[in-house]
């Protein structure tokens, strides 16, 4: 619980996201090794920040390439320990604000777009949410050796790169947050509909990108994308009880029980999604917070039929001017067809078929085999389907396509 802070608070010192991160596990190492005898202090977290921080000093001594940032240290580090260690130890900063200001000086650090967005996944997990290599690796269904060789090699790439351990600002700020937030919901994708592997969910990467964003919301709470983002992932979550049946089979959103759907993150959505809109200035709704109002257009519905699917229209219109996307537009018209009928849904599709950035994208022939199905043109629709099937990298997801794709041939 105490790793991510104790990697910030190291890592302004040494400026080395790797080193801070060996030398919080040195002084969680010395805290199994002298607690069991001295006794648990008073302050656990406060201990083994102060033993990181004295360590790095040490360190910092030792290599004269850090001698500038030494006598910048010194004069505010060098100072008495509370536990009797003499000079060079210090405590966790007087002023909580310090801790948050490392803690979001990593988070930014961490998901630094000199890295891929593999490896911002895998160093913010492993940093930031405390998981191990073993772990990362099992939910992305990746190798340990290569999970591990991708970590190495990112903190390599930043102290390579000499990525400065800051907050950006200025017009740099929106571009670098924009990072995060995108390292953020990658995370959470991945765990509300797995792309690989046999489970459709994996509840457990939804949790460490919900608290994230709950954390980010926290350092940041003047930035409408950072609430947006959270109201979007609170929202979402709240379905998950909800998008798998008694095996794990997914569950379409259409046939989904609301009555299992998390009250509460409801209500923190819509909590959430208050305050982006309280701290939102000119220029309108950003991509999240967009998003995060679709989702509660569908969580303030107590049916399927209920839903108010003209605002979505709307809201997914004003989110293709955003940003942009042949996705979103996907998104826009299976809403249409809600709003205005299947047929004037599969024009927009049948516009989408060419885009290069689709063509293997599995939900374009999924969305448009629903559409001809609902259409009365069983045949087509069941080709659709099988080709979703044979695009789909998730078992589950595969079986119920196929599913789909017997049902339609059945039908005269």
């Amino acid at each position: 619980m105490e790793s991510p802070r104790i990697i910030a608070g190291v890592a302004r010192i040494v400026r080395d996201v790797g080193i801070a991160e060996e030398l919080a596990q040195d002084a969680l190492v010395a805290a199994l090794e002298q607690w069991p005898r001295d006794g648990v202090p008073g302050n656990p977290g406060a201990w083994l920040m102060a033993t990181a921080k004295h360590r790095a000093i040490d360190l910092v001594r030792r290599r004269e390439r850090y001698a500038r940032k030494l006598v910048e240290m010194g004069r505010d580090l060098e100072t008495s320990g509370p536990h009797g260690y003499g000079q060079g130890y210090v405590d966790e900063p007087a002023d909580p604000d310090d801790i948050d200001d490392d803690l979001l000086r990593l988070v930014f650090t961490a998901c630094h777009p000199v890295l891929s967005a593999e490896a911002r996944i895998a160093l913010t997990l492993r940093l930031l949410g405390g998981l191990t290599t073993v772990e990362i690796a099992r939910a992305f269904l990746t190798p340990e050796k290569t999970l591990a060789q991708r970590i190495v090699r990112a903190k390599r790439t930043l102290a390579a790169k000499g990525v400065p351990f800051e907050v950006p600002y200025g017009p740099e700020r929106e571009a670098r947050l924009g990072s995060v937030l995108e390292v953020i919901y990658l995370i959470f994708n991945e765990g509300y509909a797995a792309t690989a592997g046999d489970d459709w969910l994996r509840p457990a990467l939804c949790e460490d990108a919900l608290r994230l964003a709950r954390v980010l919301a926290e350092l940041m709470p003047k930035e409408p994308e950072v609430h947006g983002l959270a109201a979007l992932l609170e929202l979402q979550a709240s379905r998950s009880a909800a998008r798998t049946g008694p095996s794990g089979e997914p569950v379409l959103l259409k046939d989904q029980n609301r009555a299992r759907w998390n009250r509460v993150l409801i209500r923190r959505g819509f909590a959430a999604l208050g305050r982006a809109e309280a701290v939102s200035s000119g220029g309108g709704p950003g991509p999240y917070v967009l998003q995060a109002a679709i989702a509660a257009c569908h969580a303030h519905a107590l049916t399927y039929a209920e839903t108010d699917w003209g605002r979505i229209v709307t809201l997914y219109g004003m989110l293709a001017v955003r940003v942009p996307s042949p996705v979103v537009e996907l998104n826009r018209a299976v809403a249409v067809s809600m709003a205005e009928g299947p047929g004037a849904a599969l024009a927009l599709v049948d516009a989408l078929v060419g885009e290069p950035a689709l063509r293997e994208y599995h939900l374009l022939p999924s969305v448009r085999g629903d559409l001809l199905e609902r259409l009365g043109r069983g045949e087509e629709a069941a080709a659709e389907f099988t080709r979703a099937a044979q695009l789909a990298r998730n078992d589950r997801e595969r079986t119920l396509l196929l599913t789909r794709a017997r049902e339609c041939g059945l039908r005269p």
